[in-house]
């Protein structure tokens, strides 16, 4: 086979991918539809990221930039499009930004031909990745992601300690970037997420506080500040509004997804929820919803999880995780609901706000003890023998 021929037939490969139908998976829950096909993969990425197409320098037309996966995507939808900044993991284990887009927001999602050029902040970042987006009220579009750079602090020849603080820069365009300084808070923080509406004149941002760039520690759960100005933010005080509980699936970590979708009944939250395993921390998605009035009191939590990894989801390079930082409500209330699985590919579900409020809102909250969490099934199991019986 040529050079030509070669090419050629890594184009078509790609293209029967990048083209294939997505089909809805019927069995379910009756609260989302998954899709038969991830929407995202390593070989979604372009060919010609991959590959040197000049015979004269690579004639073997060998992988030169390799990519290790992706995951992880902000989600917004600009002039009908839905639009997914997506993270790139490279073979070499350094991360960046790259926007895909699709017609419908369930297949045939192609990248930009260039990836984001971050600016640095004035201490350059190692790795950035995990973009949370928000049109915010006051016309930016918002991206606050983690920025990992080596601690310093660490001992001689520890060259895994890392810190971690949230990056923040805003465009209009998704092409042209303004990068802010890091957010000024007293702990590490690796999930900040802007609320999309000013509280009280302010900028709201849903946080994490960690002890360190892992554990948690002493941090509590989802926490929430007000910012004076987002050009140079601070944390001065922070309020936990999503508290972390001993022996439910968000015992060791919780985390803000993206921001909060407004419905007339609330505010609809997703975030991930992690817990220890034999097998490793285990990360599933769940929901809560905060008042209209007050986004800092919780007014349902359904209990245990929303979604959590099936099949090929539970597989990849960090197995049995789901995590999710990108959500696109349409105006017909269909939810759009992009996740990650195992930190290897991307995939999407799709639901309405009518049933994610009624599943918040009308599902039982988790009793925190076996006695109870029987009694709640007891209840169920009443109503429903009564029902059958007539």
């Amino acid at each position: 086979m040529s050079f030509q021929e070669k090419v050629n037939q890594l184009f078509a490969e790609y293209e029967a991918l990048v083209t294939r139908k997505n089909v809805p998976v019927e069995e379910g829950n009756g609260i989302i539809t998954r899709y038969a096909h991830p929407i995202l993969t390593a070989a979604h990425a372009p060919i010609f990221w991959r590959y040197d197409l000049d015979e004269k320098s690579n004639p073997y037309l060998m992988e030169r930039i390799g990519v290790n996966a992706v995951l992880n995507s902000g989600a917004i939808k600009m002039n009908g499009k839905y639009l997914l900044v997506v993270r790139v993991e490279g073979a070499d284990r350094k991360s960046f930004f790259a926007v895909a887009e699709s017609e419908n927001g369930i297949d045939n999602f192609r990248f930009w031909d260039y990836p984001i050029t971050m600016p640095d902040d004035v201490v350059p970042a190692t790795n950035i990745y995990d973009m949370r987006i928000t049109q915010h009220e006051d016309g930016w579009i918002y991206g606050i992601f983690c920025a990992e750079r080596h601690d310093d602090n660490a001992p001689a020849g520890d060259l895994s300690a890392a810190t971690a603080t949230a990056g923040i820069a805003r465009t209009k365009d998704l092409v042209n970037w303004e990068r802010l300084p890091d957010l000024k808070t007293r702990s590490q923080q690796r999930n900040v997420v802007l609320h999309p509406e000013f509280v009280d004149g302010k900028y709201a941002l849903y946080t994490r506080p960690q002890d360190g760039f892992i554990d948690t520690g002493s941090g509590g759960g989802i926490g929430w500040a007000l910012i004076d100005d987002i050009t140079h933010a601070e944390v001065k005080e922070e309020t936990i509004i999503e508290e972390r509980l001993y022996h439910t699936i968000k015992e060791v970590k919780n985390g803000e997804g993206p921001h909060p979708i407004k419905t007339s009944k609330g505010w609809l939250h997703l975030a991930h929820g992690v817990r220890n395993t034999a097998c490793g921390l285990r990360y599933v998605l769940y929901m809560y919803m905060t008042a209209l009035d007050d986004p800092t009191r919780v007014i349902a939590q359904p209990g245990g999880y929303f979604m959590a990894p099936v099949g090929e989801e539970r597989i990849g390079d960090v197995s049995n995780v789901l995590f999710a930082n990108g959500w696109i409500a349409d105006e017909d209330g269909k939810v759009f609901i992009y996740y990650a699985s195992s930190d290897t590919r991307m995939h999407v579900a799709t639901s309405t706000i009518d049933k994610l409020v009624d599943y918040c809102m009308n599902t039982p909250k988790d009793g925190l003890t076996t006695s109870a969490s029987v009694e709640t099934l007891k209840v169920l199991i009443s109503k429903n023998l009564a029902i059958l019986k007539k």
